[in-house]
């Protein structure tokens, strides 16, 4: 694979919200409230300066989705796996966008340079990707990829059947980004209801001690 160019301008992007959120009662976790928001508000919010477009990959489209403004993505079939949406929003790209910054609909206090720091990581590696790391554990919805790799990408998505980022991980060649500890950590994820109780009070104190 060619290793990816140093500067391609700003990057699209993709929210990750495909999940069936088996352990937030049924409740979409992307319309989960958080401090009297949608979650996903939070992350758009977060993310949307960052990019020059950006998408929603949903296990399928939703009117209630569709009220963030954002184009859906949907999946393919149900349970694809993030790879899917991954793959699906680099082929909606525009052609002059080069770069897809990932990033969970879980993330409320994402970085606000993710974009920034991801590209310049991938582009002193000249490789075609990059993978936050944090606390020596990989974070691979938290990267950033050229689309030269669209066509492995549709191999191991489509041919190979692959689901998950850790397959993916071992076949394409990426650098990783160490992100330094913070607190609260900026890749604090809401996996449950008492995962989003936390975050509101994360949320709770910043406001107090500003």
């Amino acid at each position: 694979m060619p290793a990816a160019p140093s500067t391609d301008g700003p990057p699209a992007g993709v929210i990750l919200a495909g999940g069936r959120s088996k352990r937030m009662g049924g409740t979409p976790k992307a319309l989960a409230p958080l401090a009297a928001r949608p979650l996903l508000q939070h992350v758009i919010d977060r993310v949307a300066p960052q990019v020059d477009e950006l998408y929603l990959s949903v296990e399928k489209t939703s009117k209630a989705l569709g009220a963030f403004g954002l184009r859906q993505v949907p999946d393919p079939e149900p349970d694809a796996g993030p790879l899917a949406g991954m793959l699906a929003a680099m082929q909606q790209m525009a052609a002059e966008r080069h770069w897809l910054l990932l990033v969970p609909c879980d993330a409320p206090f994402l970085p606000s340079d993710l974009a920034m720091c991801l590209l310049d990581c991938a582009a002193r590696s000249s490789l075609p990707g990059a993978v936050v790391s944090y606390r020596c554990e990989l974070q691979p919805t938290f990267s950033i990829w050229h689309r030269s790799i669209l066509q492995r990408l549709e191999q191991a998505v489509d041919r190979d059947g692959m689901a998950g980022f850790k397959q993916f991980l071992e076949v394409v060649e990426t650098a990783t980004l160490e992100w330094p500890r913070a607190d609260p950590s900026p890749f604090f994820n809401i996996n449950d209801r008492q995962s989003l109780v936390d975050a509101g009070r994360i949320l709770d104190q910043h406001v107090r001690t500003r």
